[in-house]
This record gives C-alpha cells, sequence and structure tokens, in this order.
C-alpha cells in the first residue's frame, strides 16, 4: 500500500548506481558512509533497447544499422536488445532510437559503481539475530535447503568455511574469469542471508539450512551494468529461487529492471531490495517499484540509521548498521577491526535486505504452499516498532512472521 504513490514519482532521478553499504571503521570518530559521484550522463557506450511487439527482424537490424549500433547481447524473456554505440554519441543514440516509430523505449545501460544461540563462535557479535528473534523463529524451522536465496552482488567467496556448504548454483554475467567474490560485498550480504548455521565455526545466516544461489552481476571492481542485473534476475527465476535479494540501487528509474522485477514477482519469486543510503525520501530502484519489498535499516535502538532512506515507498526496515558477517579470505580484502579474517561489520541498507531474505526463506521452508503475496504479506505484519521513519513503518521479527 505504501507504493501507491510511486507513479508520481517517477520523474525524480540520478544516475549511478551503488552499492548499498560502506565500511564502518572508528564508526564515532569518523563518517565511514561514503557515496559514489552523480552525473547527467549516460554511464555507458551500450544501450537497451525494446523494440514494439512483431517488428519484423529485417527492420530491427535496419534500426540498428540506422544508429551505427552493434548488438552485443540480449534479454529475450522480456524483450531486450542491448547494442553498442561510440560512448561520445550514446545519449544522441538514445534519443535516436526513442523517437523511431519501431522502438517502444530505449535507455542508457547504466553502470553499477561500489563505494566503500547456536554455537557459532561470532554469534554473540551479531546483535540483528536477537532484535529480530531469530533464535525463537529457528525453534519453529530451521530452513530447507530446497528454498534458494538468490544473491544478486559481487560474487561470493567460494572457499569460505561458512558459505561454501550453502552454495548450491553459480552464475557470472559479468566479464570477470571467476564467481568468486573478488570485491567483498556480496559474501558480507550472503552471510546475513544463509550462513552455514550451528557448524561451530563463525557467524551465524537468517536462513540457517536455506541455500545460497550465487549470481554475480557486478565485476571485481564492484561495478556492473543493468543489464546485467536484469540477466541475473531473470537467471535466478528460471533456476528456482525462490527468494532473490538485491542490495543494490540507483535513484534512476529503468524500464528493463522494473520488466525483469515483474517478470520474477509474475512466476511467484518474492524480491527484497536495499532502499538506499542517502537519508532521503526520494525514490530509489529498484526497491521503489511496487513488485519490490524496499528495506531500510535500523540501529541497535530501533530507530532509523542515520543514513537509510525512508518515505512511503520504503516497506519495512532490518537492522543495518554494524552488522557482522562473512567476508572474502582473499588478501585484497582489506578488514577493519582486526577480527579474524573471513568475518568483519560493515553497515548500509545493503546488510538490512538480507535479513528480509532469510525471514522470507524460513516462511517458505515452514508454509511451502503460500504465495509470494502471502509470504511479503506475513513478513510486513509481524514486525516491531521502529523509530524515525516518516511515515512509520515496522521493523522485522522473523518469529513472528513464522506464527
Amino acid at each position: 500500500m505504501r507504493k501507491l504513490l510511486r507513479s508520481l514519482l517517477l520523474s525524480l532521478a540520478g544516475i549511478i548506481l551503488v552499492l548499498l553499504f560502506a565500511f564502518t571503521s572508528s564508526f564515532a570518530a569518523i563518517n565511514p558512509f561514503l557515496t559514489a559521484g552523480q552525473d547527467d550522463t549516460p554511464a555507458s557506450e551500450q544501450i537497451l533497447v525494446k523494440f514494439k511487439p512483431g517488428i519484423p527482424q529485417a527492420v530491427k537490424e535496419r534500426v540498428h544499422v540506422q544508429n551505427d549500433a552493434q548488438v552485443i547481447d540480449a534479454i529475450p524473456e522480456i524483450g531486450i536488445e542491448v547494442v553498442k554505440v561510440a560512448k561520445e554519441k550514446a545519449r544522441e543514440k538514445v534519443a535516436n532510437y526513442s523517437r523511431n516509430p519501431h522502438v517502444e523505449f530505449a535507455e542508457p545501460d547504466y553502470i553499477a559503481r561500489a563505494v566503500f544461540i547456536p554455537d557459532d563462535p561470532y554469534f554473540e557479535k551479531q546483535w540483528g539475530m536477537a532484535k529480530i528473534q531469530a533464535p525463537d523463529a529457528w525453534k519453529v524451522t530451521k530452513g530447507s535447503r530446497e528454498v534458494k536465496i538468490a544473491i544478486l552482488d559481487s560474487g561470493i567467496d567460494q572457499d569460505h568455511e561458512d558459505l561454501r556448504t550453502q552454495i548450491v548454483a553459480n552464475v557470472d554475467f559479468t566479464p570477470s574469469k571467476t564467481v568468486d567474490d573478488k570485491f567483498g560485498h556480496g559474501t558480507h550480504v550472503a552471510g546475513i542471508a544463509a550462513a552455514a548455521t550451528n557448524n561451530g565455526k563463525g557467524v551465524a545466516g537468517v536462513g540457517f539450512k536455506c541455500s545460497l544461489m550465487n549470481v554475480k552481476v557486478l565485476g571485481d571492481d564492484g561495478s556492473g551494468y543493468y543489464s546485467w542485473l536484469a540477466k541475473g534476475i531473470i537467471w535466478a527465476t528460471k533456476n528456482g529461487a525462490k527468494v532473490i535479494n538485491i542490495s543494490a540501487g540507483s535513484n534512476r528509474p529503468s524500464k528493463v529492471l522494473e520488466k525483469a522485477i515483474n517478470y520474477a514477482w509474475s512466476r511467484g519469486v518474492v524480491l527484497v531490495a536495499a532502499a538506499g543510503n542517502d537519508n532521503s525520501s526520494a525514490p530509489f530502484y529498484p526497491a521503489f517499484y511496487t513488485n519490490c519489498l524496499a528495506v531500510g535499516a535500523t540501529d541497535e535502538n530501533d530507530s532509523r540509521a542515520f543514513f537509510s532512506n525512508y518515505g512511503p515507498w520504503v516497506d519495512i526496515a532490518a537492522p543495518g548498521l554494524n552488522i557482522f558477517s562473512t567476508t572474502p579470505n582473499h588478501d585484497n580484502y582489506i578488514h577493519n577491526y582486526g577480527i579474524a579474517l573471513g568475518y568483519d561489520y560493515l553497515s548500509g541498507t545493503s546488510m538490512a535486505s538480507p535479513h528480509v531474505a532469510g525471514i522470507a526463506a524460513l516462511v517458505w521452508a515452514k508454509y511451502p504452499g503460500l504465495s509470494n503475496a502471502e509470504v511479503r504479506k506475513r513478513i510486513e505484519e509481524g514486525v516491531d516498532p521502529a523509530g524515525g521513519f516518516d511515515p512509520p513503518i515496522g521493523r522485522v521479527n522473523a518469529y513472528k512472521a513464522l506464527r
């Protein structure tokens, strides 16, 4: 219901897609929440084109030739062609395609840019688990390996002691030479959602026994095209994901992303997305879209984290400040607190979102016959009060969602 105002806000836009997290260090002394800069030009030489239904292939090819464009990829499930043009002419070519009577729409293929009680020994550091009553929820259900959570991110560390047994599928939509996480964001998100739990190692994941699908849509530098994200959503849907977590977003709307999200929702998937770290009520995508569950972040006092976005389009909140989870073991990842290699604190709505994804997986494990709308309703209604959001929303409670 909170998203009825969305259509009135679609014209509010920015441009750079950023990972919704920040490395936290010396929190009381400095503000660690960094954001990428924004600009008003298309971010790449790639354009996403949707032709009108029934247009012959020969006509499509002629339109591409007229625009000096090369087709380099496609997303056939939603009728999208990805074309490459001269970067300095990208804005002009988007306009040309958009004016063509055979074209339904065209938009830049924007680039995502990043910034910077079980027996698990670090469980005591995970304050969010107690807040959402995860231990009580696990008395109701410990999840099921059959329930898959797709993590659309920078990859997952394949050899991590708390994750390797959880991963059931890997796919890479980037030019990276590995499905592994060389950046650090995706591994942290994955651990929150469904790290191996009660295994005598590391941390606990909300989803406990639920499995992870590693869908790499951001490259080793933490950036990626919108088209990669859209393809990841569709792949996860076609390969059995019940929950898709998207800890990334933009203040730039995309018809292609919305089509991909609607594709997944119409096939029974619950989509969970971070609401953004701008301390703003302005729309953030894809969380803003109706078929995404938009997640804001709270602190240990159940108040809105100072960076978290808010507004009528934000559906729910979850712990997102100083969240302890898994990180890559490779030497390139810099840890902040001198914690044992493989674990660290991060903050952001990126960390809040996988708490909700894990709860969705638990609900489906307990009630496999529910629709995605019914799972979402349980999550939105099974909440505790959260302060600082305007209008007010609740902070998730895993136990209440299962009752």
